[in-house]
């Protein structure tokens, strides 16, 4: 039998964090938004709040918690700012989880606890100006030196990557053997060689420290290899599936965030002498924007278990097929429920003063980050072919 229930602690969880994203992040969201700036104090307060270690052991200053409860957070983070969710989510699990995942023990008790706390922002620099979907085909060399290695290349595109103190980096230590030639690395922004070129300015999700990075002669100590030399290609597939699962309620509480605007304003407009909400062509677009995001929430929930089952060992799964299911419908999900929000809007919709904007603009990044939606059915396509 399938139990489609949360558990206590779950629930006690998300409201945990509803309540503090009511408190903390609501009143300045639009603030947040229209400055392009992280909010001062806010990695140190998500981190009193216990959420940047969720899923981290608290051996490492985590608080041990299983992956859709990492994901939990992400999700109500974004009902209120999708910002803030997605910044949390690529310094929670791009970050913090690889280093779970992978690192020895004295690199987890070296990063873990000052991520887990706030005191360093975690980031994940992969994506080149000329290697995005095609991820193995990254330009970025490290070159062994005596007890060190030399990295040279650029990264762009990295969320946290303005702010990041610790950045899981990728590059190439054998350009002869492809996919089997890449190292993963824990970088420090205070490594020789390392600097940030600029700021991207986006379109949405403004107030996530998005960046362009170089190194040039960057020193890298040979202990800060993640995994083993030549073998980031294992942990850059091992994080694939959890990332995907963690995106995927990114999004759903985006959707979840446009959808209580257009309800709200559906109940507030007066036309032709009643409120909007009365009239069944937005009573319809209501009604399937709700089913969406349910049926949404169902594969969201079944990808995060999934891929955590397949963290602890377990076997025999739909697992890569599931998560590319899910980060490819629930993106697609949140891009086409937002633009209805806006719909619903109407003329205020388009205009700056009213939030569903906000989680508009944000929203197309859910088709297009970490891997387009093209890309997603590609994946899903071969997963089922191969089965």
């Amino acid at each position: 039998m399938m139990d489609f229930t949360l558990t206590a602690e779950q629930l006690m969880l998300k409201e945990t964090v509803a309540n503090f994203a009511a408190k903390e992040i609501r009143p300045i969201a639009e603030e947040i938004d229209r400055t392009d700036a992280w909010p001062d104090g806010m990695w140190k307060k998500l981190g009193g709040l216990g959420v940047l270690g969720a899923t981290i052991d608290t051996a490492y200053g985590g608080v041990g918690l299983d992956l859709l409860s990492g994901a939990l957070v992400g999700e109500e983070l974004a009902k209120v700012s999708p910002s803030i969710s997605i910044s949390y989510g690529a310094h929670a699990n791009l970050c913090s989880n690889n280093i779970k995942l992978n690192g020895h023990e004295e690199q987890k008790r070296k990063y873990l606890p000052l991520l887990c706390s706030g005191d360093h922002v975690g980031a994940l620099g992969l994506t080149e100006p000329n290697a995005g979907s095609d991820a193995v085909s990254i330009q970025t060399t490290a070159r062994k030196d005596g007890d060190h290695f030399v990295v040279n290349g650029s990264k762009t595109f990295i969320t946290n990557g303005v702010i990041a103190d610790t950045i899981v980096l990728y590059a190439k230590t054998d350009r002869q053997a492809g996919a089997k030639g890449i190292t993963a690395f824990i970088l420090e922004k205070s490594f020789p060689g390392f600097s940030v070129s600029r700021k991207l300015d986006k379109v949405g999700n403004r107030g996530s420290e998005t960046g362009e990075l170089v190194m040039e002669d960057c020193i890298i100590p040979e202990e800060n290899v993640l995994g083993q030399v030549n073998g980031g290609i294992a942990v850059m597939m091992r994080g694939l599936d959890i990332e995907r699962a963690f995106l995927s309620t990114y999004a759903l509480g985006m959707a979840q965030g446009a959808f209580a605007e257009a309800l709200k304003y559906s109940r507030e407009r007066v036309q032709f002498g009643k409120p909007i909400a009365s009239f069944q062509l937005i009573q319809a677009k209501l009604a399937d924007m709700w089913t969406l995001i349910e049926a949404s929430r169902l594969l969201c929930y079944k990808a995060c278990v999934l891929a955590d089952a397949a963290e602890k060992g377990g076997k025999g799964t739909d697992l890569h097929k599931v998560t590319a299911a899910a980060v490819l419908f629930v993106g697609e999900m949140a891009d086409k429920v937002c633009t209805e929000a806006i719909q619903i809007h109407g003329g205020y919709g388009y205009c700056m003063e009213y939030p569903v904007q906000r989680f508009w603009r944000d929203a197309k990044v859910a088709t297009i980050g970490a891997g387009t939606s093209e890309m997603r059915r590609l994946i899903l396509a071969r997963e089922l072919l191969m089965s």
